[in-house]
């Protein structure tokens, strides 16, 4: 039950250079229920690094608690913690293909299916170990064209048969908060109130192909396009928790979040021991289409109007942006009533930039596409 850690290798991405994920694996392999775990997908988004750091001195002080598996990758992405310009990390955005590092995970649905003919049936324990398998052959079946579409493939493959799957990231001001599907909110909302989120945002495709959407998505969609309900729609809990923001990388928040995963882990078996109550949660999910990505029309200093957290009404002002050359303050308002859910790290906007967001209640009718990007 101690700890066992790996290293994998990822495609060099330019001559004379190499770079690997690693692995920290707790547990008996191929006990249930496992868990998977990893941070900084976004490199330059740190307090999941930290959380990750307690919650293995938590597991590693209790081997004897744990009862399934637990894979942890405390830095899972190699490639943007390489990125520096000026002493700055560029841990967003892969330099080289400008893409975003949480966006464009392959869905492998269409993969799945093709190896899942004849093979279903009226059991659902058959049909999730059915299609875990198909999901691994699909995994196995690509051929990665460069490091970085090799690394999205190697973050798959170490959580595609997962129970639990939590990808940390943070916001760059913001409470704690989380995104998963409506089909995942049961087994969600007690981790939700463990980690004391006030916020929770659910959509089933959010148009943008994250991390979370990659290894949950295939469920949903199998279940449709075969028409068994004997598919179950939960069998991997897959979400992103949202670990505050950039400047929150704090030992006495980060060992308060990794002792409520470790409860968590309690309440759905993985762990021995009693976890206690579930804590009385400071929220209530709404959809994703009803978070409200406020921009500045112009370019300025951004004043902060409305603090975080705050309940506002459509109208109010959460921003003002400041020209100091004209003398001009341009105020920011809500279209909807909510709560302010997360304010710009840096005071300064260029026109068209995001300097807040708002999560209201109901979707917005403008709000489709890549909902997580526009």
């Amino acid at each position: 039950m101690t700890r066992t850690t790996i290293q994998l290798p990822l495609k060099p991405s330019s001559l004379g250079t190499a770079r690997s994920l690693t692995v920290h694996r707790y547990g008996r392999p191929g006990a249930r229920p496992k868990a998977y775990l990893q941070a900084s997908l976004h490199a330059d988004e740190l307090p999941g690094h930290l959380v990750l750091h307690h919650l293995m001195g938590l597991l590693d002080a209790a081997p004897d608690a744990i009862r399934g598996e637990i894979a942890i990758v405390p830095v899972a992405n190699p490639v943007g913690q390489s990125q520096h310009v000026r002493g700055s990390m560029i841990g967003r955005f892969d330099l080289d293909g400008g893409t975003n590092f949480n966006r464009n995970f392959p869905n492998l649905t269409d993969a799945i299916a093709e190896r899942l003919d004849g093979r279903l049936s009226a059991d659902a324990a058959a049909n999730t170990a059915a299609i875990r398998a198909a999901f691994a052959q699909a995994i196995a079946a690509q051929s990665p064209a460069g490091e970085v579409a090799h690394l999205r493939l190697e973050l798959l493959r170490l959580a595609h048969d997962a129970d639990i799957a939590l990808d940390l990231h943070c916001d760059e001001i913001a409470p704690m908060h989380l995104y998963t599907t409506p089909d995942l909110w049961p087994v969600a909302a007690p981790l939700a109130a463990d980690l004391g989120a006030r916020a929770v945002m659910l959509i089933r495709d959010s148009g943008d192909e994250p991390y979370d959407e990659a290894l949950s998505k295939p469920w949903w969609q199998l279940a449709e396009r075969f028409g068994n309900s004997a598919i179950p729609l939960a069998p991997c809990f897959a979400a992103t928790v949202e670990l505050r923001g950039k400047a929150d990388v704090d030992d006495t928040l980060a060992a308060a979040d990794a002792a409520a995963i470790y409860r968590y882990f309690q309440r759905r078996g993985l762990l021995a021991g009693d976890p206690g109550p579930v804590p009385v949660p400071l929220c209530t999910p709404v959809p994703l289409e009803a978070v409200d990505r406020l921009r500045a029309p112009e370019a300025g200093i951004i004043v902060r109007r409305a603090p975080l957290c705050a309940e506002v009404r459509a109208g109010d002002t959460v921003v003002d942006i400041v020209d100091a050359t004209t003398g001009t303050r341009t105020p920011v308002k809500a279209r909807a009533d909510g709560m302010v859910l997360s304010h710009a790290l840096l005071p300064f906007a260029t026109a068209g930039a995001m300097v807040a967001k708002v999560a209201g209640r109901e979707k917005l009718p403008d709000r489709k596409g890549n909902l997580l990007s526009e």
